[in-house]
């Protein structure tokens, strides 16, 4: 079955928010990297995307790094997903119902047909679903199912091991 997914980006970005949202200071791309073992390049090339989208901001300088351009709550997963994967729509109606031997007029398709109503509805749903979701959700979520310890394992790793 050939289904549209997202990348891998999106994990590591979800993941990467998540971090970033539990640092008083800025994060270094290559500390970003290490905790989360992947290569420095791919983490950095994300990093960019989410600049570009305006869900991080980096400095320069000795104590640089990547911060959050906002508070983790104002920031959705819907907001991430987007930066990293695009905001096309996972389906797209090219119209096939006016195709081929029985082909309807283009005039007579004056609203979209039941499959595009249906993708659209499930598209509007998924995107709800996640933009209610914040980077401060995730966190929160995270923490629970380590009962209570990852963000403060991921805060002390952070202070103690700076670049």
């Amino acid at each position: 079955m050939n289904t549209v997914k997202m990348s891998n980006g999106v994990e590591w970005a979800l993941h990467g928010c998540v971090t970033l949202s539990q640092s008083k200071e800025p994060v270094p791309a290559a500390r970003l990297a290490e905790l989360h073992g992947t290569p420095p390049a791919y983490t950095a090339k994300h990093l960019q995307a989410l600049s570009r989208a305006g869900i991080v901001r980096s400095t320069a300088g000795q104590v640089g790094g990547y911060t959050l351009t906002k508070p983790a709550s104002e920031i959705s997963v819907l907001d991430i997903v987007q930066a990293i994967d695009g905001t096309e729509p996972a389906y797209r109606c090219a119209e096939i119902r006016q195709r081929g031997p029985l082909g309807i007029p283009p005039e007579q398709c004056t609203r979209p047909c039941a499959i595009a109503r249906t993708m659209a509805a499930a598209q509007q749903a998924w995107s709800h679903a996640l933009a209610s979701v914040s980077v401060a959700d995730l966190a929160a979520g995270i923490d629970g199912d380590s009962g209570g310890t990852a963000m403060a394992d991921v805060r002390g790793w952070l202070s103690n091991t700076r670049g």
